[in-house]
């Protein structure tokens, strides 16, 4: 329902604002660009599901592997004292909890390609157990907001970036990128479970979100003490080795079981293509609402009101020229990619709003692309508390990062 209604705000803003800006100040190049925007944003969704649709059947045919050959119902095990008090609609020992934790970990290690099909797959299963197919479920949100919170320990893409547009050290913002995103996941964490009444005080949580804290605190030391090569050297073996292991242990797992790995792979690959051709009327809805969004120019405006709303209140206004990162990225991935690429190229890559940028793009995910996806993927139309709790987890990302940018580079 509150993505039925954002929807709709998106096309009742944008066709005002353009109506204003013809009527006013003559510009009849605003319709015709948000015309070209609903073509161009409809297939670039098409693409995107196109895309999608090898590494989907790629990843949900090795995890039919994994669910075969038993490391699936490992994961459940080990993880169960844990997602019992995370997720307690979720029965114990349930097979759902290895997928979530395998999205999860995908997500930490920025493997975004092996992330969504594991996604879609924890949602698939989640659906199984869910009594309203239409509605989300509360271990559906939870899990959704875990996602839009962006965890990630390894910002590879971002440096990337910066190295290509010239910055003098590439990884300078890969602690201000941890920390960030650690306390909009936690945030995120909180604010779900105070929706959900889930008691986190309690020894299991409290152990585990304290060696959460100091495992994010060793990464930092240790890779703290790499030169900027080394540690994207490092960073980028270690996540395609684990990749790999995690590829050859399934198939090893399914070996020992006595699976025939070769048709459980086509089985799961199967339902990767039909996943892949039901989201498409999902993605086409979202994006074109986002782009449609921004060609009328309200984006612009957005910024500006609060650009002018800081200097009014007498606040430093340096973190404002980043801002447009940040509020595109729970709209469109490859949009705040493309604000940060422009901020950089505009402000310079070593410049504090390049720098900001790029810690607002690492520290949270694509909010509405990750709940029209996953939801659309399942059936789900009532999203309840999915949205609320998804963009809290967001500002709360926002506001870390600028915190954190000042304290680095301010």
């Amino acid at each position: 329902m509150v993505l039925n209604y954002i929807w709709i705000a998106f096309f009742i803003i944008a066709f005002v604002i353009a109506l204003v800006k013809l009527v006013f100040l003559g510009d009849f190049e605003v319709f015709p660009a948000m015309m070209d925007s609903t073509f161009s944003s409809s297939k670039t969704a098409f693409e995107i599901s196109l895309g999608l649709t090898g590494v989907l059947s790629l990843w949900l045919g090795i995890m039919k592997i994994g669910e075969k050959g038993g490391i699936v119902n490992v994961l459940a095990r080990l993880l169960s004292p844990v997602f019992v008090k995370l997720f307690p609609d979720i029965p114990k020992g349930h097979p759902v909890t290895g997928s979530i934790f395998m999205n999860i970990a995908a997500n930490m290690l920025g493997l975004d390609n092996a992330a969504t099909p594991l996604g879609l797959k924890a949602m698939e299963q989640l659906q199984e157990l869910n009594t309203k197919k239409d509605t989300a479920s509360n271990p559906m949100i939870m899990f959704l907001v875990l996602n839009t919170s962006g965890l990630t320990l390894i910002p590879i893409s971002i440096m990337v970036y910066r190295a290509q547009l010239g910055a003098a050290q590439p990884t300078d913002i890969f602690i201000p990128i941890l920390l960030a995103t650690f306390f909009s996941t936690l945030a995120g964490v909180i604010i779900t479970s105070l929706y959900q009444k889930i008691n986190l005080l309690n020894r299991t949580m409290l152990l585990t979100l304290g060696g959460a804290a100091l495992l994010v605190a060793a990464i930092i030391w240790g890779f703290g003490q790499l030169d900027s090569v080394l540690m994207n050297k490092v960073s980028t073996s270690a996540a395609n080795i684990l990749l790999m292991t995690i590829i050859v242990a399934f198939i090893l797992a399914g070996v020992r079981k006595k699976v025939n790995v070769y048709d459980a792979f086509i089985e799961g690959a199967k339902d990767g293509f039909s996943t892949a051709v039901r989201i498409i009327p999902y993605l086409v809805a979202i994006l074109v609402g986002i782009g449609v969004f921004r060609a009328s120019g309200a984006m612009d405006m957005l910024i500006g009101g609060i650009e002018w709303t800081v200097a009014a209140v007498g606040g430093d206004t340096d973190f404002v020229g980043a801002l447009p990162t940040a509020l595109m990225k729970p709209l469109s991935g490859s949009g705040a990619r493309g604000m940060m690429v422009d901020a950089m190229t505009t402000y310079g890559a070593d410049s504090f709003i390049g720098r900001l940028s790029c810690i607002f793009q690492g520290s949270t995910d694509t909010t509405f692309y990750i709940l029209a996806v996953y939801f659309g993927s399942v059936g789900i139309v009532k999203t309840r508390h999915a949205v609320t709790c998804g963009l809290l987890a967001d500002l709360a990302g926002v506001i870390a990062a600028i915190a954190i940018a000042y304290l680095f580079f301010g």
